[in-house]
């Protein structure tokens, strides 16, 4: 079993919420990576975030999002 790249890019969008404050959500403007744009609509499809271009976490989403960022730290840890 491995990640795929879209899980990789859906990985990375959440890396950008800030879980100090669920008052801050993000914007991925149609600008961005192709990558990153096709990532949070999969997201919002799978009710991780509340808009297709990011917005906030749903419950669900700050869970994995606090999983994701946990998981960044322990393997960048040392």
């Amino acid at each position: 079993m491995s990640y795929s790249p879209e899980n990789i890019a859906e990985l990375e969008v959440l890396m950008l919420f800030d879980l100090e404050s669920t008052q801050e959500g993000i914007k991925i403007h149609k600008t961005a990576e192709a990558t990153k744009i096709e990532a949070a609509k999969r997201l919002f499809d799978k009710g991780f975030i509340t808009q297709v271009d990011g917005g906030y976490l749903t419950s669900l989403g700050t869970e994995a999002a606090e999983h994701t960022q946990q998981l960044f730290l322990l393997l960048n840890a040392g």
